[in-house]
């Protein structure tokens, strides 16, 4: 049983949620100590509980300690099989964390499988629904799966409420995939989401962004959801290339002017453009980890630039190379310019 400190590197749950999917891919238990050691509220909290529990239903696993609060874990999984699954946390926990959770498995699964999660599916601390859709699961889809997903009701925080329904054809074997340049820039799109909000916030964001970022205004539009069970507001600026496309996000909250929001998703967008990597900091975190499963297997595996990997990208790795006989290279070759590689040893 491999033996996994939640309190080195970054703390967070991100060390909890790969494990769940490497025990599961490779058929190893694991135990879990100091649970989010790093956070303010250490533990299994609701989104991470419903990971524990989802993974544990998925692979018909023994999961002792999968309590609420609970900083230590035992999970020890079987086989694990598609079929249709119905996932609820109960507060505005991400949905797209739990399905980060359990997707690895289900990619290879025996059979296919539909998936319905409720929740948060606008959070500050996760990728909203978008990124989910238009970056995360393209890239996934080129490794030889096939997953789609929808978004049957929005949910954002605090209230949640939120709705996702994902489909997983899986693969026997995941395809290696290289992304070295972005290619030509073919689109860019703003979108302003106000929930229960007053239309003009979106309008004073799209506005802001547009004249930070020089882009014409009819690239920008406002969604208004009333629909929601709790007011929200999300600006999100998306850039496709020939090869790669990149979603960025800022959320509104009380007390918070639309400007600022407008002004601070501007640096995001900025950072990114003034480098040629393809990938940005958060997908280069989620892509670790169906790489690496490719290269296990030996069929995958892959090599990508990035900007300066995070503390958060760090960590995942050592838990990566905790389960899975593979080399992870991390080239610097300039400020913000990273090359990764993933093959299998």
């Amino acid at each position: 049983m491999l033996e996994i400190d939640g309190s080195q590197g970054e703390g967070g749950g991100q060390i909890l949620r790969s494990s769940l999917a490497l025990a599961m891919v490779t058929g190893q238990a694991v135990h879990l100590t100091r649970i989010r050691a790093g956070r303010k509220r250490p533990g299994l909290m609701p989104a991470r509980l419903m990971a524990v529990t989802a993974a544990a239903q998925i692979s018909a696993a023994q999961a002792e300690g999968a309590v609420l609060g609970s900083r230590e874990l035992t999970f020890q999984p079987t086989a694990v099989s598609g079929g249709d699954y119905s996932f609820r946390i109960g507060t505005a926990g991400s949905t797209s964390l739990v399905l980060q959770t359990v997707l690895p498995a289900l990619l290879c699964a025996d059979s296919p499988s539909t998936l319905r999660i409720e929740g948060g599916t606008h959070n500050p601390m996760a990728p909203p629904f978008e990124f989910l859709q238009r970056v995360y699961l393209p890239l996934i889809n080129r490794l030889g799966p096939r997953v789609e997903t929808q978004l049957e009701r929005p949910g954002f925080f605090p209230a949640g409420g939120g709705l996702i329904q994902v489909t997983v054809e899986p693969a026997g074997s995941l395809k290696p995939l290289t992304l070295r340049e972005r290619g030509e820039l073919r689109d860019r799109r703003v979108q302003a989401i106000v929930a229960q909000l007053p239309e003009h916030i979106g309008r004073r964001e799209c506005q802001t962004l547009t004249r930070h970022l020089r882009w014409p205004d009819e690239v920008a539009q406002v969604v208004s959801l009333r629909d929601s069970t709790g007011s929200g507001n999300a600006l999100l600026a998306e850039l496709s290339f020939e090869y790669v496309t990149e979603v960025f996000v800022e959320f509104g909250e009380r007390g918070k002017p639309a400007e600022r929001v407008a002004r601070q998703l501007a640096r995001q967008v900025q950072r990114y453009l003034e480098y040629d990597a393809p990938i940005g900091e958060h997908l280069a975190d989620q892509l670790l980890l169906p790489l690496a499963i490719g290269a296990g297997q030996g069929t995958g595996g892959g090599v990508f630039r990035t900007l300066a990997l995070t503390d958060h990208s760090k960590t995942h790795i050592e838990i990566i190379r905790r389960f899975l006989n593979v080399g992870i290279s991390v080239i610097d070759a300039a400020d913000d310019d990273v090359l990764i590689e993933i093959r299998g040893e």
